[in-house]
């Protein structure tokens, strides 16, 4: 017999309650959950029982998550409401890092910050009658910082933000650009200056009996270059990808930037092209329509199938011209190695420029040691962090430049075998 294990309820539970106010939290976290949902998952509650804290958590799963992308905060928003009676002091400790701005020994999990923030926020949770009894107490947090909030939060990792620093962030990513510098054609254009231009000048010289009075001269006409983004959504990646792909919203409707056009393809299990979406004007929709076209969000990765799918039924139809190439994923495959490797070289080949933005890049230890990764830095040109405001202010200042390499000099050198 399998036993049960007991449920944590916060003390002197008033059941109905403690469900709607965690509702409220994930509502607050960015779940589109109302009074319905509320209703259902009461009663779905009250049918199952909570006597087992595996059933109770599905229950409640099954009333309020209905998008892959909302399962991680509910799992953390779960976890730090209903496993402890004290949760409040939970979700303190888990804010002070942020209120703070200094690292601490532990840095917040993935959605933890979100989840905290959702049931501190504005929301007070239900008392029992000793807390309504109960003086107020003032709490003084120390806010003090040792930079400036925007230069903090340039700096601060996508995956830690909370979501007042999240949606500042989409602000100011929402200003920044991503410009690129034309390229001259073999086409020409008349001009005051440079080569001479036989025909031209020979022409006018006819309409003028066969005398040459003046010279004409021409330049090269300037083309745009095609922006081409592979954006990886598997679980690793999802939150990096959400605000990546904000940003690339950004850059496509941008004028003046210097791009022909922004193509935008994510892959996890399998490539979706996502760039009539990119031209919605309004974000929160172009993502949305995104990402229900995307049906692998948060799921594996086959970086190697999925760049196969590119290059049999894509490349030729976007990389003319002399396309840029943004690769933006962590590289940790299932694929084959040396498929992902001959992939990776088709690419490389056709493009003008590949750049591979990693987040995983943010750390001082990072080493090529994964065998995606080996596979595919020999085919880049650039190797960069993409973590973070600054590393994307970063890419928009050198994406024009030819010689930058980023980190791949570095960590080349550390795949080739030392001499014993």
């Amino acid at each position: 017999m399998v036993e049960q294990i007991p449920l944590d309820l916060p003390e002197n539970p008033k059941l109905a309650g403690n469900i709607t106010h965690f509702a409220r939290a994930l509502r607050r976290a960015g779940l589109p959950i109302g009074p319905g949902r509320v209703i259902d998952a009461i009663r779905a509650v009250e049918a199952a029982g909570f006597t087992e804290k595996r059933d109770f958590y599905w229950a409640l799963h099954a009333c309020f998550v209905n998008r892959p992308e909302h399962r991680r905060v509910f799992a953390q928003l779960f976890r730090l409401y209903w496993r402890d009676p004290r949760y409040l002091e939970h979700m303190m400790a888990a804010m002070l890092p942020a209120i703070r701005g200094v690292q601490e020994d532990r840095p917040a999990q993935a959605a933890e910050k979100r989840a905290a923030e959702a049931l501190l926020d504005g929301a007070e949770a239900p008392q029992t009658e000793e807390q309504e009894g109960a003086e107020e107490t003032l709490v003084e947090v120390d806010a003090s910082f040792t930079m400036s909030g925007k230069e903090r939060l340039k700096t601060l990792d996508f995956e830690q933000m909370s979501l007042a620093e999240m949606a500042e962030a989409k602000r100011m990513l929402a200003r920044l650009t991503l410009p690129i510098k034309p390229l001259p054609s073999r086409r020409a254009k008349a001009a005051p200056y440079g080569r001479i231009d036989a025909a031209r000048s020979l022409r006018a010289a006819l309409r003028k009996g066969g005398e040459m009075h003046q010279l004409s001269y021409k330049v090269p006409r300037p083309r745009h270059p095609n922006l081409v983004v592979l954006c990886d959504i598997s679980g690793s990646m999802s939150q990096y990808s959400r605000v990546v792909l904000h940003f690339l919203h950004a850059v496509s409707n941008a004028k003046g930037a210097g791009w022909a056009k922004v193509h935008a393809f994510t892959f996890g299990t399998r490539l979706t092209n996502i760039t009539r979406h990119l031209a919605t004007r309004d974000v929160d929709a172009a993502l949305a329509a995104a990402g229900a076209e995307a049906q692998d969000w948060e799921g594996g990765t086959c970086i190697g199938t999925c760049l196969s799918a590119f290059n049999r039924d894509w490349s030729r139809r976007v990389m003319g011209q002399g396309a840029v190439v943004l690769l933006i994923t962590d590289g940790l495959d299932r694929d084959a190695p040396e498929e992902l490797a001959r992939q990776m070289q088709r690419i490389q080949l056709t493009a003008r420029r590949l750049i591979w933005l990693n987040p995983l890049l943010r750390w001082d230890g990072f080493a090529p040691k994964a065998a995606g990764i080996r596979a595919m830095l020999p085919h880049v040109d650039s190797f960069r962090a993409g973590h973070s405001i600054a590393s994307l202010e970063e890419l928009a200042a050198v994406i024009s430049r030819a010689d930058d390499v980023g980190e791949k000099t570095r960590l080349m050198a550390a795949l080739e075998p030392h001499p014993s």
